[in-house]
């Protein structure tokens, strides 16, 4: 949690202008030590349903001890699911009309699959929007994730994504181009996000809708930019949530696709993700499946237990870290009553009083 500045000694002006949040005696007066209500709109498919509920409960259970987070599940929909995932969904889940009843502080909102060439024809856009427009008058922040990015950007601007003509798949490089800004002052100025996705949000489409960008890679483009008040909309275009092994997954999943006739090409490796020694095993296993497909054979077993000792987490220190910057500044200015998301003293169009 920030410092209190209850004297004018320089150091805490200095801090300040060097982007460390530093509070005043009037503002910290304000605060009280509580709990605080975390929504995960979870619109991924059933496979990665649970694991997505893991990757960001995970996130945010790293983040400041002091804190009780109350985690609130919820989907919409416009989406199949198996009876498995209903009866998960059933079981844990919570509704949207018990959400709006109760309130959050704070709301993530998961990627999804698409099946339509255009987001608005997607059959889960209309409830989509429907939180989004209720999340930005009654929630403190929304904090969006690759295909919530693009659709919440979209359906806030008129501005749609660009396909690529191919993926964007890997783990790459960063670096922090505002670090004035508290999500990311306090975070290494260079670090790795894994991407994965056929589509992305250009730096001059933000920023020619007044978005902030904040974190970016020469390869990848734009990984993190904020809303035009600073807070009430975080947007990634990266998967810092992911674990270890999901670009593996990943992999794993298109290189059966192809042995089953789903994609005509062999998938290409996640680039900056493989060492030598697993892109040599797995030059090997490439081999051998193809083999088996033109014989008609059963596909040879995948070598995941020799490839996992080989993989390297380069990304989630810095993911928790900006977890934990994000959930504070949102404990800073959130209300008491959690159908609230202001106090009353916090100026909406710029909660956190910055000046970038």
């Amino acid at each position: 949690m920030p410092l209190v500045a209850h004297t004018d000694l320089p150091t805490f002006q200095r801090l300040h202008d060097e982007g460390q949040e530093i509070l005043s005696v009037e503002r910290a007066s304000h605060q009280d030590i509580r709990e605080m209500h975390i929504g995960l709109l979870n619109m991924m498919p059933d496979a990665a349903l649970e694991a997505t509920e893991r990757q960001f409960f995970r996130l945010v259970g790293a983040a400041n001890p002091i804190v009780q987070f109350h985690m609130h599940p919820f989907t919409i929909r416009g989406q199949e699911r198996s009876p498995e995932a209903l009866a998960h969904i059933g079981r844990y889940y919570e509704s949207f009309e018990q959400i709006k009843a109760q309130g959050l502080d704070g709301l993530i909102v998961s990627g999804a699959n698409v099946s339509q060439p255009r987001l608005p024809e997607e059959p889960f856009w209309q409830p989509l929007t429907e939180v989004f427009d209720w999340a930005r008058e009654n929630v403190t922040s929304i904090l969006c994730s690759c295909l919530a990015t693009h659709a919440l950007f979209e359906y806030a601007t008129g501005i749609p994504r660009t396909h690529l003509g191919f993926k964007r798949w890997g783990v790459y490089s960063h670096h922090v181009v505002e670090r004035r800004h508290p999500l990311v002052s306090t975070i290494n100025t260079r670090f790795d996000v894994p991407h994965s996705r056929f589509n992305e949000i250009f730096r001059e489409d933000m920023e020619r809708a007044g978005l902030k960008v904040l974190v970016e890679s020469a390869e990848a483009g734009v990984h993190l930019a904020v809303s035009r008040d600073l807070l009430r909309v975080v947007y990634f275009q990266g998967h810092p949530e992911y674990d270890t092994v999901s670009l593996l997954k990943e992999y794993k999943r298109e290189v059966l696709r192809y042995y089953h006739g789903e994609r005509e090409d062999y998938p290409p490796f996640p680039e900056h993700y493989f060492n030598t020694e697993v892109g040599e095993v797995l030059s090997e296993y490439g081999q051998h499946l193809r083999s088996a497909r033109r014989a008609g054979q059963p596909a040879p077993e995948f070598p995941e237990p020799d490839i996992l000792r080989h993989l390297d987490n380069t990304w989630r220190d810095t993911a928790k870290a900006v977890f934990n910057n994000w959930l504070g500044l949102i404990y800073q200015v959130t209300d008491q009553d959690r159908r609230k998301p202001l106090m009353d003293h916090v100026d909406p169009g710029n909660p956190l009083g910055l000046r970038l």
